[in-house]
């Protein structure tokens, strides 16, 4: 991978978790993801009369995302509802990364060195030590939540490929992420609209704003993604994106005042060093 492209989805991994961080606003988990989801697609809406919308190829795999987008934004609602961000995010981001260099290996003919595939596993072991052992001191094991945080892991390495392949057949990755976004913002919204009707979106208003932020930067993050699995290895690019724990923790401690642990600073050095491994791999 190519510097400006790493130091791109390392980008993108900040405003991961920047948007991320939005979902634990004073209002429930589930209104904000669908407040973040609807302002991403009221940021690309403008843009995309002037990319276009990408070939009829493309359009099977835009449609398979919005389906797999859907589940994962139930099941990491669901799971931060029940648990801190420090412990959800790590099992949802870092499994991630293993199972999309899994089936990319096996599915795709993806190939990577093995100073790569040992950065991935890295990572992947980081971001878990410190969701296994980073929860907060006299929280409950809530094995509920991990195991909505192994769902959410599961749609994200099923998005990532379908986005990656689809982006390629598309040819244009920004046409593709910009109609993505306008899409995806329906589902969401008509779901909370149905599961509780008008009045159950009020709670919303007052931070229309900040959903409009996180929408931006989950629009960034994931765009900047699309386009770097078009001129990268798709399990690399997914694994670099994940050291958006990095950044989650930070935000964790220091905005959402959650406690810091040795088992995140552990967790820190072997992300960074993954990193390192992917790198120079």
């Amino acid at each position: 991978m190519e510097l400006h492209v790493f130091l791109a989805v390392l980008a993108a991994a900040a405003m991961h978790a920047g948007w991320n961080a939005c979902l634990k606003l004073r209002i429930e988990p589930f209104l904000a993801m669908t407040l973040v989801t609807a302002g991403a697609g009221i940021v690309a809406l403008p843009v995309l009369p002037f990319l276009g919308v990408p070939k009829l190829d493309a359009w099977p795999w835009l449609i398979g995302s919005v389906a797999l987008h859907l589940g994962y934004y139930v099941a990491l609602t669901k799971a931060y509802e029940r648990a801190d961000m420090s412990q959800v995010y790590p099992i949802a981001r870092g499994g991630a990364p293993l199972l999309t260099v899994t089936a990319s290996l096996l599915l795709l003919g993806e190939s990577l060195s093995p100073l790569q595939i040992a950065g991935v596993a890295t990572l992947g072991c980081g971001v878990m030590l410190i969701s296994l052992l980073g929860r907060r001191k006299g929280a409950a094991f809530d094995p509920v939540a991990l195991g909505y945080a192994g769902l959410t892991a599961l749609t994200i390495c099923g998005y990532t490929l379908v986005d990656g392949i689809g982006a390629r057949i598309a040819g244009d990755a920004h046409s593709y992420s910009a109609t993505l976004f306008v899409i995806d913002a329906f589902p969401l919204a008509l779901f909370a609209l149905w599961r509780r009707g008008l009045s159950g979106l009020a709670p919303m208003r007052p931070y229309l704003l900040q959903g409009l932020a996180g929408g931006a930067m989950s629009l960034g993050s994931y765009w900047i993604a699309i386009w770097a699995m078009t001129v990268a290895p798709i399990p690399l690019v997914a694994a670099v994106r994940e050291s958006s724990v990095l950044f989650a923790a930070l935000i964790a401690v220091l905005v959402l005042k959650e406690p810091l642990q040795w088992s995140r600073a552990i967790s820190a050095v072997l992300i960074v060093g993954a990193l390192a491994l992917m790198r120079v791999g």
